[in-house]
């Protein structure tokens, strides 16, 4: 029986439809209903009636100038504001209860484990399991095409999932745009040598390198080991990725003796792993640590390994391995839970998809999530894609002509950053993503910065876009031919996901040179950066190119930089040292001395 036939209602009972596919998605069939005795794990959303006081206590504890900056929250402090309201609470465990379905309350979300048939009941729906046409490994999944419940509990609930999240079955999508094997000639080989704004010498070509970028964007702070000691940046790795401790080592040996000795650690989440020896990818989580590590040394590195896949609408651009969303809720859920003494300071992730792909409750809630993160003092960092406006720019609802902005990215309480290559000048990548975002409104922090753009480019491509949305990226930095040890190999590695951990580095550097005076840790940055534009290069030179092969678009389109903020550069690159004087004042851009002290006020 087909699943479109087979919808259970109960006539008793006033239903409302949460979510509905029109048709099994394409490239995927259904092989079988799924028996009544099967069992599945689901979550539920419950209302959060604070949620708008939560976002202005967020926004004016990471303001500059406000009287409650850098007063984070505690773990007790959120928890008080997610707290969904005693009816929502009691309302939505009496319907769990009907049903007979076994369930925990962890405050706004509830988790239930229970078998197809009372899912089935519960949801007046019929699951079945599915398979993409060509998956050869035999991955298949337990969805459904509609879900509902009844009216008087879905005023209670923002989503449950997964039910008609139909995910892609690969190893999951990175921002790598392009990695190659280096020969061992050239890994010893000499480079060119081009000069900084300071007038000393760069090496960036034919590799970026350590030495490079740490001139490049003036890096000399080194904190010292107790200062390091008391920080953390951290990175996110997903879907069979593991840093790899024999390709740190040998980073360091070749690239960066000054690190020589420091090692990270790795934290398992959601049946995440930590395999040395596996044969799968490592060239993301490779690239993450090492050039965290070049940017932030000796500041501990930590990687979150998280298992699992997460909910995804296929796409044009995304129907087939190797694209694969990853698990957010689980991995953010899991660090809210963490006293406050666990979390790290900073954290990037160099992963992404087209928003559209995201249902959009979905996208909302593990945006607001990264909210709480930020709240809590967490810089949190992504990289922007490596699409320029979009791949295919085609939209999922009516298959016309619209750029692809991208997910987590496009969240408002992210910091998203683009790419950059060359020197002298910098100039913008081709693949490096922007645009504005289809689900989130245009913040506040960067009105006064875009709204110049969006005038200068006037109705230029005004109809594939949203003007009101928010606006990425928010920074840049280099994101082409990083050298990269993998597998025992140099290889070159280019792409944002290269730009973000080097950004994520620096701004570890400045938390801890703020923890060092006494000073709170930036937290959420994004208010920070647009209210001290002057901290960075503008970069006026390159496009961000996407939409080949599109019907309407049949040159593609480009995303110009341009002065100011452009949807490719965002802000543009970073001068570290001119940041450092912002957020620690007094602190030199220098090693610490030996014997380290905590510098002064």
């Amino acid at each position: 029986m087909k699943l479109l036939s087979s919808l259970i209602f109960t006539a008793a009972v006033s239903a409302r439809v949460m979510d509905q596919l029109a048709a099994v998605p394409k490239d995927w069939r259904e092989l079988r209903e799924a028996t009544p005795d099967e069992r599945l794990t689901l979550r539920i959303g419950l209302r959060q009636p604070h949620v708008q006081a939560l976002e202005q206590t967020v926004l004016d504890i990471s303001t500059p100038g406000h009287p409650r900056y850098g007063k984070h929250l505690s773990l007790r402090d959120l928890r008080a504001y997610n707290e969904p309201s005693a009816e929502s609470t009691a309302k939505v465990i009496q319907w769990l209860r009907e049903f007979d379905v076994d369930y925990s309350v962890n405050n706004d979300w509830i988790a239930l484990t229970t078998t197809v048939g009372k899912a089935s009941r519960l949801l007046n729906t019929t699951f079945g399991w599915f398979e993409y046409a060509g998956d050869s490994n035999g991955h298949p999944r337990l969805r459904t095409l509609s879900y509902s419940v009844p009216d008087d509990v879905a005023e209670h609930i923002d989503l449950v999932q997964p039910t008609t999240r139909f995910g892609q079955l690969g190893p999951k999508r990175s921002t790598i745009f392009e990695m190659h094997r280096i020969d061992d000639d050239e890994v010893y080989a000499k480079t060119a040598f081009v000069a900084n704004e300071a007038g000393a010498a760069v090496s960036c070509s034919p590799y970026a390198t350590p030495a490079c970028l740490r001139a490049l964007y003036n890096i000399s702070y080194v904190p010292s080991a107790e200062v390091a000691a008391n920080n953390t940046v951290a990175f996110a790795s997903y879907l069979e990725e593991y840093a790899r401790y024999s390709d740190f080592q040998a980073f360091q040996e070749q690239l960066l003796p000054a690190a020589k000795g420091q090692n990270f650690s790795v934290e398992l989440i959601n049946g995440g792993l930590n395999d040395q020896k596996s044969s799968d990818d490592s060239g993301e989580a490779n690239l993450d640590v090492q050039y965290v590590l070049a940017a932030s040394y000796p500041i501990p590195i930590l990687e979150y390994s998280t298992g699992g896949r997460g909910p995804l609408v296929p796409t044009r651009d995304q129907p087939t391995p190797p694209g694969s969303n990853e698990p957010y809720l689980e991995f953010l859920l899991y660090l809210l839970a963490q006293p406050d003494s666990k979390l790290p300071q900073t954290l990037t992730t160099s992963y992404g998809e087209e928003e559209q792909s995201i249902p959009r409750e979905y996208a909302i809630r593990v945006c607001n999530l990264f909210m709480q993160l930020g709240g809590r003092g967490v810089s949190v960092l992504f990289s922007s894609g490596d699409s320029g406006p979009g791949n295919s720019c085609v939209s999922n609802k009516d298959n016309s002509t619209y750029f692809e902005p991208t997910f987590p990215a496009g969240c408002p309480w992210v910091t998203s950053v683009g790419a950059t290559s060359n020197t002298n000048p910098e100039r913008a990548v081709g693949f490096s993503s922007g645009g504005f975002s289809i689900y989130h409104p245009q913040p506040s922090y960067q009105k006064d910065a875009v709204q110049p753009y969006l005038k200068s480019i006037g109705s230029t491509y005004s109809k594939y876009f949203n003007a009101s949305g928010r606006a990425i990226p928010d920074v840049a930095a280099q994101g082409v031919n990083f050298r990269v040890f993998d597998k025992g190999y140099a290889s070159g590695l280019s792409g944002t996901s290269a730009s973000s951990p080097l950004f994520a580095g620096m701004v570890a550097l400045l938390n801890a040179a703020r923890k060092s005076q006494g000073k709170p840790v930036l937290g959420f940055l994004n208010p920070w950066l647009y209210n001290n534009t002057d901290m960075f290069t503008d970069i006026t030179v390159g496009a961000g190119i996407g939409c080949s092969g599109n019907r309407e678009l049949r040159q593609g389109a480009r995303w110009n930089a341009t002065v100011g903020w452009d949807p490719v550069t965002g802000l543009g690159t970073p001068q570290f040292d001119a940041m450092l004087t912002v957020a620690a004042p007094g602190v030199p851009n220098a090693p610490a001395p030996d014997p380290a002290e905590p510098y002064g006020n």
